[in-house]
């Protein structure tokens, strides 16, 4: 039975991970490829990349590493030009990058959240930029952003750039997605909620702290669990395949019900 992307190129930044275990942009690649999409893995680390694409041959699927660091909108078009080079055709582009800066209002720098725009919103902006042109000539493609729910509502943590910059995420979606519908391009954009990562695990200091953090984050969600990277792929999987056709500038909230 064909896969659903069969035939489809994809490209996703960020399709690496910083652990053994999968991310959320790895899971995303791995995911794309299982159900037929040749894949151009995009990652600031060339050796998390690699990975990623070792993975998805050693499971029989298409994909090829790039190294780009989205600070640098040359390297973002670069790696567009690449996946066309390589692959003819981009029909997907997963945006999965993002940093958080620790700091609420009185505490953050113009440097600290100059940093976190760059990465977390001018990067979403540049690579778009880079792809429209030839999704707008093919009449079709899918764009999808990886958001949060901190975008939405209030979070005991303290990332005020962070929380800010994927609220303007989701506006810059939903305009992407107002602009270019009649070229048939889509644009969506995926909110996860608490989810069981490599990067969340990386934010406590000590194994002890990271066990509390990881019970404590369990305890918040309404099913009682955190979320997978594997639950982020599913969704950007449905909105990455023709099932989503006529959905465009939705934001989809994955999080087990943590915002209700």
């Amino acid at each position: 039975m064909p896969g659903r992307l069969m035939d489809k190129v994809a490209v996703v930044i960020g399709a690496g991970s910083i652990g053994t275990e999968a991310s959320n942009g790895s899971a995303v690649a791995r995911l794309f490829a299982e159900e037929g999409a040749k894949v151009l893995c995009v990652d600031i680390s060339s050796a998390a990349a690699e990975t990623t694409v070792q993975q998805i041959e050693e499971a029989g699927g298409t994909a090829s590493a790039f190294q780009a660091d989205v600070k640098n909108t040359d390297e973002i078009k670069d790696a567009i030009e690449a996946a066309l080079s390589r692959f003819k055709q981009i029909d997907i582009l997963h945006y999965n990058v993002g940093i958080e800066a620790f700091g609420e209002l009185i505490d953050v720098t113009d440097e600290s959240w100059d940093h976190v725009f760059e990465i977390n919103l001018r990067g979403a902006m540049a690579a778009a930029r880079a792809v429209m042109p030839h999704m707008m000539a093919r009449k079709t493609g899918s764009i999808i952003n990886v958001s949060s729910i901190a975008s939405l509502k209030w979070s005991p943590m303290q990332f005020l750039s962070y929380n800010v910059s994927k609220s303007a995420m989701n506006r810059m979606t939903k305009v992407v997605a107002r602009q270019y519908a009649p070229y048939n391009v889509r644009c969506n954009v995926i909110l996860p909620g608490l989810i069981n990562t490599p990067h969340a695990a990386a934010l406590y200091k000590t194994e002890e702290e990271r066990l509390e953090g990881m019970k404590a984050r369990d305890a918040r969600c309404p099913m009682g669990h955190q979320g997978t990277p594997w639950d982020i792929a599913k969704a950007a999987l449905f909105l990455a395949s023709d099932d989503a056709c006529y959905v465009t500038g939705l934001e989809m909230i994955v999080d087990g019900g943590l915002t209700l």
